[in-house]
């Protein structure tokens, strides 16, 4: 019988793997916290039309139907959560947070499901760290999340980080842009890959992130967004730059950043690091100022961003950048069966109560000493306890350090001490 895999697009996080996760979790709930982010955990299914009416029939991973929807009775849908924004502004309206101090900000760690094709870093399960401020159009808002996001990748090793930063404009001016934008790729419509026709139909701002072959010197003349900017949009963003440049921050100005998904209004926003290979884009963000109004809310400004934990782990790893390795036992209780064990079961429980990081040797029947040092070797244990049934009787332990030391009889109850 063939052994059973786990589904495509999944995947084990081994424990070796877990210390870089363990490591990059820890870091964002420590800098959210800084901030004056509190943690909120949204479900993992909402209702479909959340997704339908928030996240817009315009963005890639709907319209290519890479949600996964369950039928529930009478016609109900439910969907397993593609990214977190969407929920977060549910949760705010839901819950009343508009009576709450504002701005409210929010933070979260949990995983998206998206039917997709599989790549490097990118899993159909995969964990994201999400921070959202709602309730606020400051331009500063949109510096403290994407100063948050930098400052991640800082405290966890990452080099040359820096800003890919545009506007997308709002309701007000993006409509004359997309046309002068769509006026501009009709024109060159012979040069287009299928795809980007489609989008052209669909969304003609994705075709500004167009992978395809010669797109790179066809967008180079396309129209900008930022030329075609309203005053509002135009102020946003003069400010924003300037809070950045007050903090030293690079940045650079890409008119081709657009982001995949519909609800994005006035900043958005990447993080590029050097050295992790041909993916330089470690996270990204931006506002979403009109959201609330889609999901059926009252107006509510919203800006944040999202990083997948998978996309900074192998980051990490390209980038050679070593967790720190958690500390395992260093000592390891050996005995003899019998009243040996049960008396080995209790000193490795009070060893552990009191601090001390301790392996017991498992054995239903009596296991040979030779056996239980070479399980010690194989798991780097530095002192050995040994509960025979001499030492029983005389409610002692022999202690053997594995540096070459001599062994030692010590007292049951001093062994703590003399540990420590």
């Amino acid at each position: 019988m063939t052994a059973i895999q786990r589904a495509k697009g999944m995947q084990d996080v081994l424990p070796e793997e877990r210390h870089y996760w363990d490591l990059i979790t820890g870091k964002a709930a420590e800098l959210a916290h800084l901030y004056g982010f509190q943690r909120i955990d949204l479900p993992i299914l909402e209702y479909t039309e959340l997704y339908q009416r928030g996240v817009g029939e315009g963005s890639d991973f709907f319209v290519q139907k890479e949600m996964y929807t369950l039928e529930e009775s009478e016609g109900v849908t439910l969907t397993m959560r593609p990214e977190f924004t969407a929920g977060f502004m549910r949760a705010y309206i839901q819950n009343g947070m508009s009576s709450w101090p504002q701005p409210v900000k929010l933070y979260t760690i949990g995983p998206a499901f998206r039917r997709e094709r599989q790549q490097a870093g990118r899993y159909r399960q995969h964990s994201q760290f999400n921070c959202e401020i709602m309730g606020e159009t400051d331009p500063a808002a949109d510096v403290e999340v994407m100063m948050l996001a930098m400052n991640l990748y800082r405290s966890l090793g990452f080099q040359g980080l820096t800003f890919q930063l545009n506007s997308t404009g709002c309701p007000v001016c993006k409509p004359a842009y997309v046309q002068k934008l769509t006026e501009y790729l009709s024109e060159h419509i012979d040069k287009l890959a299928d795809i980007d026709k489609e989008r052209i139909q669909r969304n003609p701002l994705r075709v500004l992130d167009s992978k395809e072959p010669g797109m790179d010197a066809l967008l180079a003349e396309a129209p900008h967004i930022i030329d075609y900017l309203c005053d509002d949009c135009e102020a946003h963003f003069t400010d924003l730059r300037s809070l950045l440049d007050a903090l030293d921050q690079s940045y650079s100005i890409n008119f081709r950043l657009v982001r995949g998904i519909d609800y994005y209004t006035k900043t958005v926003f990447e993080v590029w690091a050097e050295g992790i290979g041909a993916q330089a884009a470690v996270c990204g963000g931006g506002r979403y100022d009109g959201l609330a109004e889609d999901i059926g809310g009252p107006s509510t400004p919203g800006v944040g961003f999202g990083s997948g934990i998978e996309r900074i782990v192998l980051g990490m790893q390209e980038a050679g950048i070593e967790p720190p390795t958690p500390e395992q036992p260093t000592v390891l209780v050996a005995h003899f069966g019998g009243a040996t064990k049960e008396a080995a079961v209790q000193l490795a429980f009070r060893l552990r109560a009191a601090g001390i990081g301790t392996r017991l040797a498992f054995s239903r029947d009596k296991r040979s000493m030779k056996s239980q040092m070479r399980e010690a070797n194989k798991h780097d244990i530095q002192t050995v306890l040994i509960v025979g049934e001499s030492e029983l009787a005389q409610e002692s332990v022999m202690v053997r350090p594995l540096d070459g030391g001599d062994q030692t009889p010590v007292k049951l109850s001093d062994v703590v001490d003399y540990l420590k």
